[in-house]
């Protein structure tokens, strides 16, 4: 019993970790984004406006647009990226001890805390087997 609520208290700090990186990234999204609200009206202003009778070209601001979306997301890419592998690997790593004692089918959170509860230890689960049950 001592051995599943570590599993239990490993799992939940591991999901808090995973609930942190998450926050990293969507903190790094809105910083991008506030500095694109920002640079909005300075892209606006570069409208030529109408000569001779041309309308203005509405493409040239979605270019402009984009051209400094790609720029300031280069800036944060190395950082983005780093985060995003982190992700990946703490997902990975729940999935992992979420699996050692669950069985095939994806149980409710209280089914999963008792049998975590019933299983012996890490290394004596097997998906499948039917702890708590004589053998």
């Amino acid at each position: 019993m001592k051995a599943s609520s570590e599993r239990l208290a490993q799992l939940s700090r591991m999901e808090e970790a995973r609930r942190q990186t998450q926050r990293q990234l969507d903190m790094i999204d809105r910083q991008i984004i506030r500095r694109m609200t920002t640079l909005i009206p300075q892209l606006g202003r570069k409208r030529s406006g109408y000569r001779r009778g041309k309308p203005p070209d509405p493409s040239a601001f979605l270019e402009r647009y984009r051209s400094n979306l790609a720029a300031i997301t280069a800036e944060r890419q190395p950082e983005i990226d780093a985060l995003s592998r982190k992700l990946a690997r703490q997902d990975a790593a729940i999935e992992t001890l979420r699996a050692r004692c669950a069985p095939e089918s994806r149980p409710s959170r209280d089914d999963l805390e008792r049998r975590m509860d019933e299983c012996p230890s890490p290394a004596g689960c097997h998906p499948g087997k039917r702890h708590g049950a004589a053998a």
